[in-house]
């Protein structure tokens, strides 16, 4: 069955490759972007306490009573593609993509394409350097604006704190100029695999993995003492307790030795900075987890507040807010994974916990843990690149399943405290607005018929809100595909997407930029190459293109035939 989340599927050498994020969309019910974001309460606060030795995390302690509980490519191209991509470089109009803004209001869309997950191996080389020469070379050819790539924490400072090996990324770094793309680097503070499409395995570092080792509650942590090791607990943020060093601060460390080592290319050829702040890349809680099948779609999920860095800031935020009693747990009868909403006593439409004031405090700590947690990775990323001429961006999970509830429950598990009766996303997008980053949004092909209705999914209502969350907060939106899709049904959502017509209102806005999901050989099958080269064709063209799609179309069908050699090369390069 095709998920309905935003999992990137893709994979040099025909293997799946890893899913990179999820996403659905909350239903509209009375949720508008201007809907109140209700001020957190006073005295919550996200520094962790210290830990006593009387907090329990996996706590007996029943929560507070909510309801009755109830039951290679050759070097040398043949003389037409070099005279062609020659003709196109001298024509094409230039854009100096800083993502902040379209290159002209109402002008096009610029398109990127993910690299593979494994694009550097563990030996820190370039992965099948021939394929990777000739599939840039290709999609340069096409006019695609750059790549996507992830700079993956666990293998640039695998070994030892401090110690960074940058090698096969200087490498790709420079081939990627070469071919005069631009880069969205991804400062990838996860673990690579153990989600669906994962097509290798990247760990955090070894020396984090030690810690988390010898220390369990560094990592999340379920009601029923589950652990997820994907990325370190947002709960200890500020702690030492890394090799004496804070979660923040290494991501800091690492945000800088990147800066350092690339400053020749920041502003040139590296346009973009998307720091990682949670599994899959995302700012989130790994609320769903797939891996040994614990998670399945459309499963609602479950809170990972229950490691002891966790709970302490809970009972804290509790005892401020005059009711101690509520600061043992996080709700007890959200059900499980798999449940549904109208499962469980908390989520359930007609009493459920969520709508309480208990629920009320809970899902307001929770949620505002997670914004802190960004707003700290924020601060740090945008002085290590401040004036270095890239712009910053962060992705957001498109949990677009039981959005039509009212309670949105797999987004209240995964930290996005949006309900029928308050925007969720309006606060994020505010977030990212102090710091001048971009809110980069997946699942932009999907349309809400195509998915489960009995799960009443609806990406296409959760990319409507999103992007008037974003308008209103005056933040740049970028967007993502959350599955590999070659048909022009989603060539054509993306594009209707992108063009942010919201509400049929005549604007200029467009998303500042588009990455496609993902370069493997099915990009390059023939079918596939033509539908992508008009797709990239139309999305630079933009909205108020007056020439019709079919002349659009038959200008990428001329230019695929000419450049079917570079094309068939880099195909069958990746897939040997």
């Amino acid at each position: 069955m095709a998920m309905s989340m935003p999992h990137q599927i893709g994979a040099l050498s025909g293997t799946p490759l890893t899913a990179e994020t999820g996403g659905e969309v909350p239903a509209k019910g009375n949720t508008t972007a201007s809907a109140v974001w209700r001020t957190p309460l006073t005295n919550l606060r996200v520094s962790v306490q210290k830990t006593g030795a009387d907090v329990d995390m996996l706590s007996p302690t029943p929560s507070p009573p909510l309801s009755p509980l109830k039951g290679g490519m050759r070097p040398d191209l043949s003389v037409a593609c070099q005279a062609l991509m020659e003709a196109l470089a001298e024509t094409a109009v230039e854009r100096e993509h800083r993502l902040g803004n379209s290159p002209e209001k109402g002008k096009g869309v610029p398109v990127f394409v993910m690299m593979p997950l494994d694009s550097v191996k563990m030996d820190h080389t370039v992965n099948r350097k021939k394929a990777m020469n000739a599939s840039l070379q290709a999609l340069k050819s096409a006019g695609v604006e750059g790549i996507m790539m992830d700079v993956w924490w666990g293998l640039v400072e695998r070994d030892a704190p401090g110690e960074y090996n940058w090698g096969g990324y200087a490498e790709l770094l420079e081939m990627a100029k070469k071919h005069g793309l631009k880069v969205q680097a991804v400062m990838s503070f996860h673990q690579c695999g153990g989600n669906v499409g994962d097509s290798c395995t990247i760990p955090l570092p070894r020396w984090v993995v030690e810690e988390m080792e010898k220390d369990p509650d560094l990592a999340y942590t379920d009601q029923w003492g589950r652990r997820n090791y994907e990325y370190v607990s947002l709960g200890c943020d500020t702690l030492p307790v890394l090799k004496g060093r804070t979660p923040v601060q290494c991501y800091s460390d690492f945000m800088r030795g990147f800066r350092d080592r690339f400053e020749n290319l920041l502003g040139d050829t590296i346009v973009e900075i998307q720091v990682g702040m949670g599994p899959a890349g995302e700012l989130r809680y790994p609320s769903y987890p797939e891996q040994d099948g614990t998670w399945k779609f459309p499963g609602i999920g479950a809170f990972q507040c229950y490691d002891k860095y966790m709970i302490s800031s809970l009972k804290a935020a509790a005892e401020a807010f005059g009711k101690p009693e509520w600061g043992h747990t996080g709700p007890t009868d959200a059900g499980h994974y798999n449940n549904w909403p109208e499962d469980t006593n908390f989520f359930r439409k007609e009493g459920g916990g969520w709508d309480g004031q208990y629920g009320e405090f809970f899902l307001t700590w929770y949620s505002q843990m997670l914004l802190n947690h960004g707003e700290r990775i924020l601060q740090s990323a945008k002085a290590t690149f401040d004036n270095k001429g890239v712009k910053i961006s962060v992705k957001i999970a498109g949990i677009h399943w039981h959005y039509g509830t009212r309670s949105h429950a797999p987004e209240l598990t995964a930290g996005y405290y949006n309900t029928r009766f308050r925007d969720g996303y309006l606060p994020i997008a505010q977030m990212l607005a102090r710091h001048g980053a971009i809110f980069n949004f997946t699942c932009v092909e999907m349309r809400d018929h195509e998915q489960p209705q009995d799960a009443q999914c609806a990406p296409e209502k959760l990319v409507r809100q999103v992007a008037l969350a974003t308008q209103e907060a005056q933040v740049p939106l970028a967007g993502e595909n959350a599955l590999p899709r070659y048909d022009d049904y989603a060539h054509e959502q993306i594009l209707q997407a992108s063009s942010l017509g919201i509400d049929d209102q005549s604007s200029d806005r467009e998303m500042c930029a588009f990455t496609y999901l993902r370069m493997n050989p099915d990009l390059f099958h023939p079918d596939n190459w033509r539908r992508f080269v008009a797709f990239v064709k139309k999305m630079k063209e933009g909205k108020d293109v007056h020439r019709c799609r079919e002349q659009l179309e038959q200008e990428a069908e001329h230019f695929v035939h000419i450049t079917q050699p570079l094309v068939q090369e880099a195909a069958v390069a990746l897939m040997h």
